[in-house]
């Protein structure tokens, strides 16, 4: 597997993160995702691709990607995946900000194979672009700006579509989370204004949030725009006139990839150079905030940074882990107490993996609000 190395870290960081990497025996069998992921290109040669089902297809690839990362990356199918990987990410924008995978690490590394191997230009481009994203994933003004452009490429290649309109607006409304530019979030209020958005589906993850902008704006709340309240009131009109919630076709396998992957880490797998439980995790941060309160912050530089890269680890085999949100918050919470280039460099890094790969998460909405 790629092991947790932060990108401008310290040199000794990246030998460091080239120890034993976890050991992911419990996740589900590569070759049952491979045939998951067939069944669905399959399905949708033969049915048809909306976004929505394009995207899932996606999700499968994915899933079946970092189980053979993870368990078996000398499998002859491994690179097969990794280039199909690069093809469908490219072809559908691909976007850590809209993308609910967890998955940065893992496009990360398929982008970088296929630049190292192929020799046509196109997909070397596709590639280069792609690394150009997940690089992007620790500057939030310029995460929000690929995010907005690869909405607008999805809206364009998928035109009327509903789920290329939610993302659009998605795009633009978590360009404001992570950025508190008001100007995304005006782009985000007209786009929803627009007659064809389907307001009448917006999702349960950022809809309620965005919605209760709306309703802020629509009252007169303070800091919008008079252009921003015109266009919240226009989006509750819509919403008043909004037939019931529609359930929309696809093409998915029968078992969703949720299902695929264990969702918590058992608690003798063991994480990072240092190999770290879940327990030992926990502990350990308590253990260097109780030093710190004792005035060792500098000298719990290093055993922070190695937690946070056990934590990087556990987030790449059980992206889904309930725990790993908190985790996240409590190591960059600790390593914000510790002034080194190291911590910082870590901390960086952490916020960014909780606001963006777990962005609707309690802790990553705490750590953009400020609370």
């Amino acid at each position: 597997m790629i092991r947790a190395c932060f990108k401008t870290v310290a040199a000794f960081l990246c030998a460091a993160a080239l120890a034993a990497p976890a050991q992911a025996a419990t996740l589900a069998d590569p070759d049952q995702l491979y045939s998951q992921m067939t069944a669905v290109l399959n399905n949708g040669n033969a049915h048809g691709w909306t976004l929505y089902n394009r995207e899932y297809l996606l999700g499968t690839i994915f899933d079946c990607g970092r189980a053979y990362s993870l368990q078996r990356p000398d499998d002859p199918k491994y690179p097969q995946v990794e280039q199909m990987t690069v093809d469908v990410a490219s072809e559908l924008h691909y976007d850590p900000l809209t993308n609910h995978e967890a998955v940065e690490w893992y496009v990360r590394e398929a982008a970088s194979y296929v630049l190292k191997n192929s020799t046509d230009p196109a997909e070397t481009q596709k590639a280069r672009d792609l690394l150009a994203h997940v690089d992007a994933l620790e500057n939030p003004p310029v995460l929000a700006q690929i995010a907005d452009e690869d909405a607008a490429a999805n809206e364009v290649a998928f035109p009327r579509d509903g789920d290329a309109l939610l993302q659009r607006v998605e795009a633009d409304w978590r360009g404001y989370l992570i950025t508190h530019d008001p100007q995304w979030r005006a782009w985000a209020l007209v786009r929803a204004a627009e007659f064809d958005f389907p307001v009448d589906n917006m999702p349960t993850t950022w809809g309620p949030q965005f919605l209760a902008s709306v309703k802020s704006a629509a009252h007169g709340g303070h800091g919008y725009t008079s252009a921003e309240r015109d266009n919240a009131q226009l989006i509750l009109q819509n919403l008043k006139k909004a037939s019931p919630m529609k359930v929309i076709a696809n093409v998915n396998a029968v078992q969703s990839h949720d299902r695929m992957m264990t969702t918590l880490a058992p608690a003798d797998e063991y994480f990072g150079p240092l190999g770290m439980s879940i327990l030992g995790i926990r502990n350990e941060i308590n253990r260097v905030n109780a030093m710190i309160g004792f005035g060792e912050a500098k000298q719990q530089s290093g055993p922070a940074v190695q937690v946070a890269i056990a934590i990087d680890d556990l987030h790449k085999v059980y992206p889904r882990d309930r725990d790993v949100p908190q985790l996240l918050f409590d190591i960059q919470s600790t390593l914000g107490k510790i002034d080194t280039p190291e911590a910082k460099v870590a901390r960086t890094h952490m916020r960014a993996v909780l606001t963006v790969e777990y962005q609707d998460s309690k802790q990553a909405l705490d750590v953009l609000s400020g609370t």
